[in-house]
């Protein structure tokens, strides 16, 4: 080959040569970040998926719905049943439902309808008939008959605030009636002064959430 030739050949190559390795230059930076993309959503998945609860993970107490054997007392359906008392104010609710017809009674008798029904977030302890029959007759007779006793009774069920099944595992709240209950257990299982027990807890209405218990409770006269 002559010089002429091998001159052109020697700058087509050194022309050629740039080109090739900036193309393999850029498909080995091309597949770098595919693979630190690839890698990243991976890991994105992994901590996504170590965040998210596992399948059939058991709701808390606080966010599962009503519990207790007095529960099966509750009507199915209508303003009695649990979502017909979710949509009313406690009084009316309660009123709705059969097994806290004394219960009623006796806040109708102290006045306390209005002042139950446009409370916000509270938590009434509501004792059951069979609560009330366990104070003797002419007692109890007595007791409605007082409207200022009554109150007193009546406003000590309340709690200012709505307490969950969490809360009551052990505490002490101030009560409307301005002296304080205590509560306790875990579960499905919770006392209240560590006398009366909860039958049908955590149920909701439009402002409040009740603990149906078997005991009236009585503050110091």
């Amino acid at each position: 080959m002559n010089t002429a030739l091998r001159r052109t050949a020697l700058a087509l190559a050194v022309a050629v040569l740039p080109v090739a390795l900036t193309a393999c230059s850029g498909d080995s930076d091309n597949n770098a970040s595919d693979s630190s993309s690839k890698a990243s959503s991976a890991s994105k998945e992994a901590s996504d998926e170590a965040s998210s609860p596992a399948a059939g993970q058991d709701q808390s107490m606080d966010d599962a719905g009503p519990f207790g054997a007095g529960c099966a007392g509750v009507p199915k359906s209508g303003a009695g049943s649990f979502d017909g008392m979710a949509q009313d104010p406690v009084a009316t609710a309660a009123s709705n439902n059969p097994a806290l017809s004394t219960l009623v009674t006796a806040v109708k008798k102290a006045g306390l309808v209005d002042t139950l029904n446009n409370a916000k977030d509270i938590t009434v302890f509501a004792p059951t008939n069979d609560a009330f029959a366990k104070i003797p007759k002419a007692d109890l007779d007595k007791v409605l008959a007082d409207k200022a006793q009554l109150t007193k009774i009546l406003t000590y069920h309340v709690v200012g605030k709505k307490l969950t099944p969490k809360n009551l595992e052990k505490g002490t709240f101030e009560t409307l009636e301005k002296s304080t209950l205590m509560t306790s257990g875990s579960g499905t299982s919770y006392k209240v002064n560590d006398s009366a027990k909860v039958v049908c807890g955590n149920v909701r209405t439009a402002n409040a959430n009740v603990y149906i218990i078997d005991s009236v409770l009585m503050p110091k006269m």
